[in-house]
């Protein structure tokens, strides 16, 4: 396990950071659920390397990384990689401590709408489909973010993809709002970011996406997404998405997919 990096223990406040969790968080069940599965999850696996592509890419300055709505800090753990300060921020407290345990971190109970950090604090900012959930308003999170960035500094986003994919899932982790590629690139722009990159992946796997939430599991009563899968249906879809990402990386664009990586620059 990563040792606690010592360089961001300056970025929590003094005070005040804990707050209860309400009934707008994501459900108790779907933090036990992540935490179990993000380690090995084919999901889990293929979103946080491609937050770590993109902040090899684009790294900005020197300086810490925040993973705002670090959830049990599985992303956290990957971006121990990289070498630099890192800090966690999750609405539960609950998962703040599951997610400090489990990477080494620093991390925190505090709000996304209202961020606990100074002006400037982080050279990059990672947050992972946080805007789309019903106690966030994307705005407000969006300008959050761009204080604490400092200029140069990056902000990488995943966000889930359209509306008419709203399904199950969706209910139980509270989501409220899927995007577009293009609203989203739109919705940064607006917040002041530059250099605006917004590019769909899960594409390949996005037919079955379809399925599974619309046909399969199409009832309002049936469970996320997150679960455990037999080791040879993981395998076998962590590889297509290791196609996709391999693809990506020799410049493949997608036109659709079931999720959207998006990069900017705070100027």
């Amino acid at each position: 396990m990563p040792r606690r990096s010592g360089g961001a223990k300056a970025l929590l406040p003094c005070s005040g950071l804990a707050r209860a969790a309400c009934s707008l968080t994501v459900e108790p069940a779907e933090y036990d659920l992540m935490d179990a599965a993000e380690e090995r999850m084919w999901w889990y696996r293929a979103l946080h390397a491609r937050v770590l592509d993109t902040l090899a890419r684009r790294p900005g300055p020197a300086g810490a990384v925040l993973d705002a709505g670090c959830g049990t800090g599985g992303l956290l753990c990957r971006l121990a990689a990289l070498g630099r300060p890192l800090a966690g921020l999750d609405f539960n407290p609950d998962a703040a401590r599951r997610a400090a345990e489990k990477s080494g971190a620093v991390a925190t109970a505090g709000d996304a709408n209202s961020l606990p950090f100074a002006d400037g604090a982080f050279a990059a900012l990672a947050s992972c489909d946080v805007l789309s959930h019903r106690a966030v308003d994307p705005a407000r999170a969006l300008a959050e973010f761009h204080r604490v960035l400092m200029p140069g500094g990056t902000l990488v986003l995943n966000l889930p993809a359209y509306d008419w994919l709203h399904s199950a899932h969706d209910v139980r982790v509270h989501n409220d709002r899927r995007f577009t590629a293009r609203a989203a690139r739109a919705m940064v722009e607006a917040a002041g970011f530059a250099a605006v990159e917004a590019r769909y992946w899960n594409a390949v796997l996005l037919p079955l996406m379809v399925l599974q939430r619309k046909v399969l599991r199409s009832d309002a009563e049936a469970r996320s997404d997150v679960h455990a899968f037999p080791p040879w249906l993981d395998a076998a879809l962590h590889g297509a998405t290791a196609a996709e990402r391999f693809l990506a990386r020799l410049g493949l664009r997608y036109p659709a997919g079931g999720s959207i990586l998006l990069a900017a620059t705070r100027p």
